[in-house]
This record gives structure tokens, C-alpha cells and sequence, in this order.
């Protein structure tokens, strides 16, 4: 009988509802790692990038914020798994990174913030695509999008982080409005650039970091 009990309890348990809520996937988010290094992503948009590097094909990412080097590693692994393509990984400071990021082949570090990145360092990339997590603070996301947004190719992306910031309710004085401020300022003044809902909502409403962030250009 007490053998019987234990069986029942343990489906039970393996019968529980699915539960998690947006404060602990946050939580979680901060703790996720690639090859063992840091890398601050949501894990529905690190699995969304992977479909979105597949079907892109970019010969050029150029992401804005690298932090410990874990994405840059990641997104560099994706673009050799696709058989071509380098990353440009800028922030204000590269220190404290690890050999595997600092010797990758296809990554290229800048310091200096996106203000010291030169768009002519894109000349010769036929296909590009561009990754902002950066400060998320609404000046600077605007003001690099406002500069480097040229740059994407038609069907690629402008990806602009952490829209989830208005939802968590982090410090909304520090970031002046933030990332989503900034999306609406941009989809009222760029014709030549629609959200992606697709990616939006690819597993469930809003499901993603990225709130508006997946700008495709389909000009």
C-alpha cells in the first residue's frame, strides 16, 4: 500500500501545472551563460536569433553592448554554423573578457560605445544586421539607431533589447522612457521599417524581451 502512495504522489508531481512568471524568468535571464560565459538574454529571444540568423544569413551582426562577451561568442558560433560571417561586438570598454572571445576568429571588439563606431567600418558587408543592447536608455537608443540604421539590408533586422524594462518596472527615471519610447519615436519617422510580430509573439503574446524590438526592414 505505502508503495502504491509514493507512485501516486510522484505522478502528482510530475502531473503539476507548468508555472512561471515574468519576475522569475528575469531572475533566471541573469544567470544564463554560452560556452560558460555571461550572457544576459531571455531564453525565448536566444532561440528566436537562431531562426533569425538561419533564415537572414548575415555576413555582418553588429551588436551594441558586450558585456562579458557571452552573445558575441554566440552569435559568432551561429554565423560559422551558417558557413560565413563576422561580428562587431562594441562597448565602452572591452576588459575582463576570456580568451575564447577575445581569439574568435569572426569577432571584431570595439571600444568607445556606438558614438566611437565609424559606419564605414561596415563597408564591403552586403548583408547586415544590427543588435542594440546597450545603455536601453532612450537618448542612446534612438540617437544609434537614428545613425546606423541605414546600414540594414532590406529583409534584415534592426533589433532593439529590453523593451521589457516598461513591464518590469526598473527604474524607468534612469532609462528616460526607454527602449519602447524610442521604437514608437522611430516607427513614426521610419516608413522603411515595420515590427516583426512574428517574433514578437512567437511564443504567446509579448513573449520576449524584446517588446517592439524586432524591427524588420522591408524597404
Amino acid at each position: 500500500m505505502d508503495i502504491l502512495k509514493n507512485r501516486f504522489r510522484t505522478k502528482q508531481s510530475f502531473e503539476s501545472k507548468f508555472q512561471t512568471d515574468l519576475d522569475s524568468i528575469n531572475k533566471a535571464h541573469h544567470h544564463i551563460t554560452y560556452r560558460g560565459i555571461s550572457m544576459l538574454k531571455c531564453p525565448f529571444d536566444l532561440v528566436s536569433y537562431q531562426m533569425i540568423v538561419s533564415e537572414v544569413k548575415p555576413d555582418l551582426i553588429i551588436e551594441i553592448g558586450t558585456n562579458k562577451g557571452g552573445s558575441a561568442l554566440y552569435f559568432a558560433d551561429l554565423l560559422k554554423a551558417i558557413g560565413n560571417g563576422k561580428i562587431h561586438s562594441i562597448d565602452l570598454k572591452q576588459t575582463g573578457l576570456v580568451d575564447e572571445v577575445l581569439n574568435c576568429s569572426n569577432i571584431k571588439l570595439f571600444e568607445g560605445g556606438w558614438q566611437n563606431y565609424a559606419p564605414s567600418e561596415a563597408d564591403g558587408f552586403n548583408r547586415i544586421l544590427i543588435i542594440d543592447d546597450g545603455s536601453h536608455t532612450y537618448d542612446d537608443v534612438k540617437l544609434a539607431f537614428d545613425k546606423f540604421n541605414h546600414l540594414v539590408s532590406k529583409g534584415s533586422y534592426y533589433i532593439i533589447e529590453d523593451g521589457i524594462l516598461d513591464q518590469l518596472n526598473i527604474n524607468k527615471k534612469k532609462f528616460k522612457g526607454g527602449p519602447v519610447k524610442a521604437v514608437k519615436e522611430i516607427l513614426s519617422q521610419y516608413d522603411q521599417f515595420t515590427v516583426d510580430q512574428k517574433w514578437i509573439n512567437f511564443f504567446g503574446q509579448n513573449a520576449t524581451f524584446n517588446i517592439m524590438g524586432y524591427l524588420k526592414r522591408k524597404l
